[in-house]
């Protein structure tokens, strides 16, 4: 029964999600029920496109990522996968009507880590896009659920949010994504000379993004807003960490938050929450 490889398909998602990412898999058990598996099954799929590019250093990453793009295609099309990961994926691309440009966006940015260790404004701008305001677009597709009145009105500040995520992601990872891959996301950084101006930069430009995603979860439906709202907050609580060191200790070690401190932020946000005090 089909039924039966679905839910398996569902629980992989799931499994890779709490795997890789306890912060985001937070964030999801304070969303409505029906959306857990949804954002499972984007969050099992990016995260495996990522682990191509950024993990499997002893094959062929440009063949493995060609061949996960067309089964991609090929499981959305067909409305199956054997592949449990694109089965739950293409279920959810076809039941909530996710575009196609959207996936062409992020598969884009995958294959430009592939290729690319420097950006440009543009380049990056369009990394960004890629890699991670699609899948706040991914997401809010769900959360809408085929409202697209409501979709368009968020658009803007889901695409600002998952932005905001990815920025703080580059400068908590400068030099793991420096000294392991090659990369350097930030136009214009050189890390050897990564200076207090710069760093600075960034971060106004990260809080221009967390402002405008702010507004947009504001405006979210109650079924979605808490879930959301802790990842926000979350991802704010790690910036702000991140903002008060110094330059060269910001470059000197990967920033996290302890999984003890992340339940105390959980509470913290659902208060606020609560209290409507977003």
């Amino acid at each position: 029964m089909k039924q039966l490889f679905d839910n398996v398909s569902y629980g992989c998602s799931k499994l890779t999600t709490r795997t890789y990412s306890t912060s985001f898999s937070l964030g999801i058990r304070f969303l409505d029920r029906r959306f857990h598996d949804p954002i499972y099954a984007i969050y099992g799929f990016v995260r495996l496109a990522d682990e191509i590019v950024d993990s499997f250093h002893d094959y062929d990453k440009a063949a493995l990522l060609g061949e996960f793009r067309a089964e991609t295609n090929k499981a959305i099309a067909q409305g199956i996968s054997t592949n449990p990961i694109l089965n739950s994926y293409q279920h959810i691309v076809n039941k909530y009507n996710i575009d196609a440009e959207l996936i062409d966006g992020f598969f884009a940015s995958m294959e430009a880590d592939l290729r690319q260790t420097s950006h440009t404004e543009s380049s990056y701008d369009q990394y960004i896009f890629g890699s991670a305001a699609v899948v706040g677009l991914m997401c809010l597709r769900v959360f809408t659920e085929n409202n697209d009145l409501l979709y368009q009105r968020l658009k803007t500040p889901a695409m600002k949010l998952g932005a905001a995520f990815q920025k703080v992601n580059f400068l908590r990872d400068m030099k793991a994504d420096y000294q392991l891959l090659g990369r350097t996301y930030f136009p214009g950084v050189n890390f050897a000379s990564f200076s207090r101006h710069e760093k600075e930069k960034i971060q106004a430009d990260i809080e221009w993004d967390f402002a405008q995603a702010l507004a947009g979860i504001s405006m979210l439906p109650r079924s979605s807003r808490r879930g959301v709202y802790l990842s926000y907050f979350y991802y704010k609580k790690l910036y702000l960490m991140i903002k008060n060191l110094p330059v060269e200790q910001a470059l000197s070690a990967r920033i996290r938050i302890p999984n003890h401190k992340k339940i105390s932020l959980m509470l913290q946000s659902m208060i606020r929450h609560q209290l409507n005090l977003l």
